[in-house]
């Protein structure tokens, strides 16, 4: 499958803010970006693992049948690069997803050395299940924005990933 960059928003010129180096009291941890992010996904993590669990799925399980929903034919390490997880560990819950008749490996056309990952109809219909689940959390999350705040916190957090991603992807 090929993978094509994601769509960055232009880039602007850094502000003043990051000339020094401030303790973490004269920035305070709501105002450390890495912090905030981090609660953020913990507690959208802690919050879906508890309501998809009746679903008999775990978080990581949830992330690898989005991500192929949208992603059909990805390989093992794409899918753990967007799912945020060591390819080992992936690889292990790949192994027990196609136990499960979840997920199938299959030799990509014209290189049989790469194995894509498709989902299977259990797993698109576990896919249909959750994603009720996961969606009625985003909304949870971001009541109350306007769509342009939506929009504007997507393109920063977009921003920031470009900056630390290793990846193309």
């Amino acid at each position: 499958m090929e993978t094509k960059p994601m769509d960055f928003p232009v880039e602007t010129q850094p502000t003043e803010r990051f000339d020094r180096v401030p303790s973490i009291g004269e920035i305070g941890l709501d105002h450390f970006a890495p912090y905030l992010i981090n609660r953020i996904s913990a507690r959208w993590n802690i919050d879906l693992q508890g309501q998809i669990k009746e679903h008999g799925l775990t978080t990581l399980q949830m992330r690898v049948l989005a991500i192929l929903t949208v992603m059909a034919g990805s390989t093992v390490n794409e899918v753990a690069v967007f799912a945020v997880t060591e390819q080992s560990t992936m690889s292990r819950t790949l192994d027990g997803m196609e136990r499960d008749g979840l997920v199938r490996r299959k030799n990509r056309r014209g290189d049989a050395r790469v194995r894509e990952l498709h989902l299977t109809e259990k797993g698109r219909e576990s896919f249909r299940e959750v994603w009720p689940v996961m969606y009625a959390s985003l909304k949870r999350m971001f009541a109350g924005f306007t769509d342009a705040e939506y929009e504007t916190l997507i393109g920063l957090l977009t921003r920031v990933l470009r900056n630390v991603r290793r990846h193309d992807f």
